[in-house]
């Protein structure tokens, strides 16, 4: 499979998101874990995750605990998976979510989805989401202090505009290797996002990259047209146009079936003509 890179490491260019075998919806445990096992088997090597990936009040963390429960299992060596993880963005349990930020609360998060990941540091530990009640500087610096305490392995940003992109790029000291926002071809105003990190040299991890749930079954026009000629899936085209957009666009599409997750990868090595790319940039 392709590869790409965030900060020193080598991934794979198609990552998997863990979000769905989490949330509304989800699959049982089982199935859970088989469609993780499909990814690995597939080629992936980056798993997408947060802590706030749950439903009840009382599971914080569920979908880190599935992933290292899957990792545990897999019987492969799995010692080139990077497993990103998140914080400062909540659910309390009663299908809304709320934002937290505080320097405090964020460092004892970490350390607690180390524990659910069952590692000694995290491999990517990236801020969720900005808290408008606390100054984003503040909520970075945290994010500084785990990386330079050794306690998170490299550092990453989501859900950020470009002027924090640059803000925590200066506050980390060159460090950030990561930008998670949200891209797809209905949800594009993330485009100067990854412009700047293709710019920066910062991987872009686009969530939701199919269009969100039940977004990948809508996807038509040139998407289905050019699919056709190649002889694959919409999907397949979505994931290979946003990877030939720049060299650091690594997508997460999330799965909770293991054929899902298999089809995804496969847009690793599917390559589209400049002309596909310019027409499906334009569709």
């Amino acid at each position: 499979m392709q590869q790409r890179t965030i900060g020193t490491v080598s991934v794979s260019a198609i990552g998997f998101g863990g979000m769905p075998i989490s949330i509304e919806g989800r699959p049982d445990e089982a199935q859970a874990i088989a469609t993780i096992h499909a990814a690995l088997d597939a080629g992936i090597t980056l798993i997408d995750t947060a802590d706030a990936y749950h439903i009840h009040a009382d599971e914080v963390g569920h979908n880190e605990t599935l992933i290292a429960k899957a990792l545990a299992s897999y019987g492969s060596d799995t010692s080139d998976i990077l497993v990103a993880t998140k914080g400062g963005h909540l659910r309390p349990g009663d299908g809304s979510w709320y934002v937290n930020g505080n320097p405090d609360y964020l460092k004892r998060a970490v350390k607690e989805s180390a524990r659910r990941l069952n590692v000694d540091a995290i491999g990517l530990y990236q801020f969720h989401r900005p808290d408008p009640e606390v100054d984003y500087a503040d909520s970075v610096g945290a994010i500084r202090d785990l990386l330079d305490e050794g306690v998170i392995r490299m550092a990453g940003i989501s859900n950020a505009n470009p002027e924090r992109i640059r803000l925590s790029q200066e506050i980390l000291g060159g460090r950030l290797v990561s930008v998670q926002n949200q891209f797809s071809p209905v949800f594009r105003s993330s485009e100067p996002e990854l412009e700047l990190c293709a710019e920066l040299g910062i991987a872009f991890l686009p969530w939701s990259p199919l269009g969100g749930i039940g977004g990948a079954k809508k996807l038509s026009g040139a998407f289905s047209e050019i699919a056709d000629a190649h002889g694959v899936s919409p999907q397949q085209i979505c994931l290979a146009w946003e990877l030939a957009l720049a060299p650091v666009v690594i997508p997460i599409p999330g799965a909770s079936r293991p054929a899902s997750i298999i089809d995804s990868a496969k847009a690793a090595d599917l390559v589209l003509t400049a002309d596909e790319v310019a027409a499906l940039s334009a569709a």
